[in-house]
């Protein structure tokens, strides 16, 4: 059963979760409209990820006794400056997530709610890779700079970067 207090923690979870959905889909319309058909791939393949992840912890919130609020959403940005604007937005999304997903670990603790706790482990190490890929691809774009055919070539990487992952570990 879980307590009031990591109830609502998981529910405010639940809103991020699917805001940063939100967040992902509207930089894969403004990609597309720019002609970055992989970026878009990308970004629509994460709208997707987030929210499963939302989904989860729908489940988990449900499954435990409580009640997984549907939240209402505040729409994203739909513009972005530059590639380098939108993956440095992107970055400090991710950071901001993984706060919060540290946040909800301690609240677990203060409440001997271990198997939350437990739960929440797979969110850690999932906000690890997401961090270190946004930083990765927040590096690319630096080092490309404003080079079109860089961005050109970097556009077809990550198209590469979303089948890989659609493939899944070999």
């Amino acid at each position: 059963m879980l307590s009031e207090r990591i109830e609502k923690a998981l529910n405010n979870q639940v809103q991020i979760e699917a805001q940063s959905s939100q967040v992902y889909l509207a930089m894969a319309s403004w990609a597309e409209v720019q002609g970055f058909e992989g970026v878009a791939q990308f970004m629509y393949a994460h709208s997707d990820e987030e929210r499963m992840h939302m989904l989860k912890l729908v489940k988990f919130i449900n499954e435990r006794g409580g009640h997984a609020a549907v939240p209402a959403l505040q729409a994203p940005s739909a513009k972005f400056g530059s590639f380098k604007d939108m993956f440095q937005n992107l970055f400090d999304h991710e950071v901001m997530v993984s706060q919060s997903i540290n946040d909800l670990v301690h609240i677990s603790l203060e409440e001997k709610d271990y198997a939350t706790h437990n739960f929440l482990q797979w969110y850690v190490a999932e906000q690890i890779e997401e961090e270190a890929l946004a930083r990765t691809i927040l590096d690319k774009i630096k080092l490309i700079g404003d080079d079109k055919g860089g961005l050109y070539l970097f556009d077809n990487d990550v198209k590469q970067l979303v089948v890989t992952a659609q493939q899944g570990p070999k």
